[in-house]
């Protein structure tokens, strides 16, 4: 899970995000990708530079920046807490997924002033004046600039911290209880599981027509695999070995029309010879392909016994179709 903190000057945000750590969560601040980027720059590191460069990054980037680069150093089945989001499209680019929530830690405002006053940093305000007018630097109405307060309105989850940081703490570790199992991501259903390995299987293609991947499965267990190209042993048809492929790619002949010899076998032929190849039976199987069959594959998928076809993208062969409809295959195309 990736939990998102946001929440104005000394609301609780850091004590959050601290107890987090202590839950064994991973802290990617966008703060320190903004330091690391003064250090570059040879700037001081303070709070007006931080936004200014964001600001910067966010124009010359694209203004949902920082959640990309915060992306990049999320490792898969570890927990991370993610602070200073400061622009609604770094929300919503976060949002995408489906194991982040953001949270918003509030407090009253004479209360935030009091812990600034206290932690004394020399660059901190000492009034509500002053607050206030720090606070409107992070509410830009610029598209690229730091909108605080329109993050916390897209906050899910609000952590009131106007009492003692030992009750804050209870909250936070509350917090992922409740939201630990809520917050994974979903499994692939089955059909875009096999889907996936087909596309996949595609890229194995040597044929410099569009590429095709199939697999063959019956009770969610792989039989076999195919994908277009040359017979084997045969040089590739990228390798000029099939006459039909180089005198299309040419534009000598017209992509559907067959009046040259084609050497390469389809991925759903392929397919269902590799299943016999390996005396391996096919009958009452289901077969996902990229492409609707063309007529010869469907005679093959018929007399292989494969009883349901389902596919990704439809190829206009309404004889093929008509045929596995007169055979009882099942044929449905996947959304």
């Amino acid at each position: 899970m990736i939990i998102g903190i946001t929440g104005l000057y000394a609301s609780g945000k850091d004590a959050v995000a601290e107890f987090l750590q202590k839950m064994n969560f991973y802290h990617v601040s966008f703060s320190d990708i903004l330091r690391e980027e003064l250090k570059k720059k040879r700037k001081r590191i303070t709070r007006d530079n931080l936004i200014k460069v964001g600001n910067e990054l966010r124009t010359q980037y694209g203004s949902d920046f920082l959640s990309r680069l915060a992306l990049e150093k999320v490792k898969d089945g570890e927990n991370h807490v993610f602070t200073s989001i400061r622009n609604p499209s770094e929300v919503e680019r976060l949002t995408e997924r489906e194991d982040f929530i953001l949270v918003t830690v509030v407090s009253p405002e004479r209360t935030r002033l009091k812990r600034i006053i206290k932690r004394n940093r020399e660059s901190d305000p000492k009034t509500l004046k002053e607050l206030r007018k720090k606070e409107s630097l992070e509410n830009s109405t610029s598209p690229n600039g730091q909108q605080l307060e329109n993050v916390g309105k897209m906050a899910k989850i609000t952590l009131n911290n106007d009492s003692t940081l030992e009750k804050l703490e209870i909250k936070t570790k509350k917090l992922v209880e409740d939201w630990l199992f809520k917050l994974q991501d979903n499994r692939p259903s089955w059909d875009d599981y096999f889907m996936s390995i087909a596309e996949t299987v595609k890229q194995r293609s040597n044929c410099m027509c569009p590429k095709k991947g199939a697999l063959i499965v019956r009770d969610r267990q792989i039989l076999s695999t195919g994908y277009n190209g040359t017979p084997k042993g045969i040089d590739h048809c990228t390798d000029g070995s099939c006459q039909r492929c180089t005198s299309r790619q040419l534009g000598r002949v017209k992509s559907g029309v067959y009046s040259e010899p084609c050497i390469c076998a389809h991925s759903e032929e392929n397919a269902i010879v590799q299943a016999a190849y390996n005396g391996t039976s096919t009958k009452d199987a289901i077969m996902y392909t990229t492409f609707t069959p063309c007529i010869n594959c469907a005679k093959m998928v018929i007399n292989a016994g494969i009883r349901e076809v389902i596919v990704k993208v439809t190829y206009p062969d309404d004889l093929a179709i008509q045929l596995l409809k007169e055979a009882n295959v099942k044929l449905r195309i996947l959304d």
